[in-house]
């Protein structure tokens, strides 16, 4: 963007501020540190000029927001036509407990809904389990049935409102739920909104909930895509998430290398499926996390959006903008709060949800203050919400697109992550021998993400050991009296309450429908049909969670013994 003659007049500025200004000072006084660095320990400038960003070709790198390739915004106006939406995470105890605060949330403002399941839920597993017993409802909602689903959305109208729901090796069955319950309602499919995580890869690498072994779970993911596509179009079937690789310790550009990558490979698969790039691509959207380093944060989503846009055109030939338009969701970071100091966490996360705000993102949801303790509370859940209204009624930051775009700083730090991403990204797709499907499987087979994000985790914890990286409350300006605030408790009837609905509907329902409905589901499988259609049969006659993926363990056998982890 500028001639050599103005680079080297800038240049010969710079070497004179540097001898005649700034060594005096460095002499007297110094800096803080020897080092500064991101969170991610990219090291960082004293300061940034235009020869930084020499290389930066403005309508190529940057352009316009919402044309190609996206840097400054998936949509021209971004938040000068509507704020993003605020879809603050909710699920815990019995569905009637989550409904309420549903309802809550609505009444409080929240533009969209984002449902917490419990752990035996997201892994598949029915309520009256031996193996649920004392985790149901704790860190979510449990949900076994579609009776569930019928009571968790009551007085709610799914043809008016956009829910997301975070959870991985049993997404199909209640994305089936969802679809049954709108079957209910008597709102068409073609109107159904939503999003499902349905990401199998970021499991396998990151968090660590699975049912069956990748390669058959690849498939049911791209079961959901192919049914999806063809029923609910306004629906996103798969948020391909980065928020766990985060919170396993990854690095901002590994977060957002192995997010990008898993996305591609799911690309692959439904190609592979026979889909075209432009029938699905429209509808596969992104999740990512966003940590204290607000320039690096900033920089992440600005180069995701540039990468995505590029990759989609030259490797997979997609064609429509939408295709190429990556649009995320943007959680704070919860590893960053800590239990010392809670309310701290406060200006933690507003300093994280404005660098989402700033860095474009779709939708937002805001941690609350006493997560690193407990489920939050009513209270802290609406200091949470508030923050993310400040920030779109108050601060100004929603007023400009991209206000940060052409910051020296900011530009190069965008350069420098797009560059380190793409390496990692080439070294996957080089794994699998030019794909990055196959590249993703291998990866995790011979345990390459795992080294990457166990090596990457450590080096920071190391950091924060030496006092190099402060955490307030934690490692420096520690205080003795005790600042815990009042937290939320699970009721520990919560269990029994579902324990008791569970019973009622497996009393109340039809065996000989349920077995046949199951029946059906085991020889979809069997013929590789696309086995949404019997799935959605199944929970409509009312088969649990646990009975639909027990079908599938028994057809690929549980993952954990072909690990040996049984």
């Amino acid at each position: 963007m500028y001639d050599e003659e103005e680079l080297e007049a800038i240049q010969d500025g710079e070497s004179e501020w540097e001898s005649e200004t700034l060594e005096p000072v460095m002499d007297r006084f110094g800096e803080r540190k020897d080092r500064f660095a991101t969170v991610s320990n990219l090291e960082v400038d004293r300061l940034y000029t235009p020869d930084d960003v020499s290389d930066l070709d403005y309508l190529e790198d940057l352009g316009f927001p919402g044309e190609e390739p996206y840097t400054r915004g998936p949509y021209p106006t971004m938040y000068r036509g509507r704020t993003w939406t605020m879809r603050q995470f909710a699920g815990f105890g019995t569905v009637e407990e989550t409904n309420e605060r549903f309802h809550y949330l609505i009444d409080q403002g929240q533009t969209g809904l984002s449902t917490a399941f419990d752990m035996p839920t997201l892994m598949g597993l029915d309520s009256d389990d031996p193996m649920s017993d004392g985790e149901v409802g704790k860190e979510g909602v449990a949900v076994d049935t579609l009776r569930d689903m019928e009571v968790l959305f009551d007085g709610i109208d799914v043809g008016e409102v956009s829910t997301s729901f975070t959870i991985n090796p049993s997404a199909p069955v209640i994305y089936a739920m969802y679809v049954a319950l709108a079957d209910q309602q008597g709102v068409p499919r073609d109107q159904v909104r939503g999003t499902l995580q349905n990401d199998m890869f970021k499991e396998f690498i990151a968090q660590k909930e699975w049912v069956i072994p990748p390669e058959p779970a690849l498939d049911l993911v791209t079961d959901v895509v192919e049914f999806s596509t063809e029923e609910t179009p306004k629906f996103h079937p798969i948020s391909v998430s980065g928020y766990h690789i985060r919170e396993a310790g990854s690095t901002a550009v590994q977060e957002l290398a192995f997010t990008l990558a898993d996305g591609f490979g799911y690309v692959e698969d439904a190609m592979d499926r026979g889909l075209e790039v432009d029938e699905f691509a429209p509808r596969l959207s992104f999740f990512f996390n966003c940590h204290n380093s607000f320039f690096e944060e900033i920089a992440k989503f600005r180069a995701a959006r540039r990468i995505y846009a590029r990759v989609m055109d030259e490797w997979y030939d997609a064609e429509r903008a939408e295709s190429k338009r990556l649009k995320f969701h943007t959680q704070t970071a919860g590893q960053s709060l800590t239990a010392q100091q809670p309310i701290n966490n406060v200006a933690r996360v507003t300093v994280q949800a404005l660098a989402g705000v700033l860095g474009g993102t779709q939708s937002l949801h805001t941690n609350s203050f006493d997560e690193a303790l407990a489920l939050p509370s009513e209270k802290a859940v609406r200091v949470a919400l508030r923050t993310q209204q400040i920030i779109a009624e108050e601060s100004g930051a929603a007023d400009i697109v991209d206000p940060l775009g052409g910051s020296f700083a900011v530009e190069s730090l965008t350069n420098e992550v797009e560059e380190q991403a793409m390496e990692y990204i080439e070294h996957i797709r080089d794994l699998g021998d030019g794909s990055v499907r196959d590249g993703i499987l291998q990866g995790i087979d011979d345990g390459y993400f795992l080294r990457e994000i166990q090596e990457a985790s450590y080096e920071y914890q190391e950091r924060v050991e030496r006092e190099e990286e402060v955490v307030v409350g934690v490692n420096k300006f520690t205080i003795d009296e005790d600042t815990s605030p009042e937290i939320l408790h699970v009721d520990e009837a919560a269990q029994e309450t579902q324990l008791e609905r569970l019973e009622r509907t497996k009393a109340e329902r039809d065996d000989a429908t349920v077995e046949a409905a199951l029946e059906d589901l085991k020889a979809t499988i069997g013929s590789d049909e696309n086995t949404m259609p019997a799935i959605v049969d199944a929970v409509k006659a009312y088969a649990t969670m646990g009975e639909i993926m027990q079908v599938f363990e028994d057809h690929y056998g549980a993952y954990t013994e072909q690990i040996g982890l049984a």
